[in-house]
């Protein structure tokens, strides 16, 4: 799993390439849990190149989401593959997190 990550004003972009398995998902919480993300309003997760994402990996992203809300910044999900996509959805995730096709998408709504 590779994990990058890049600033546009008051919006983080991280891109996730790879499988976010047990293993990868401590790097991707060491990242969210930095003090330096809550300055940002908006974090956008692309996940084009995720092609697969474990329990652990979907625990992190659900562990900062009070958190993220009660900051009032937005996290928003999109180029989702298919396959990844599904998880989400039959786990009911997709009700709890946003989920768009695209980046134009996701500032949209970001800017809402």
């Amino acid at each position: 799993m590779k994990i990058t990550h890049e600033i546009k004003d008051n919006t983080i972009i991280i891109t996730l390439d790879g499988e976010l398995d047990a293993s990868s998902s401590v790097i991707l919480d060491e990242e969210l849990s930095d003090p330096e993300i809550m300055k940002y309003h908006k974090i956008l997760v692309d996940c084009e190149n995720l092609n697969y994402i474990s329990s652990a990996g979907l625990g992190v992203f659900i562990s900062h989401l009070q958190r993220f809300e009660d900051a009032q910044i937005k996290l928003i999900f999109f180029n989702m593959q298919d396959k990844v996509r599904n998880v989400f959805e039959i786990l009911g995730l997709d009700l709890l997190m946003t989920i768009v096709s695209d980046y134009d998408e996701a500032m949209t709504i970001a800017d809402e």
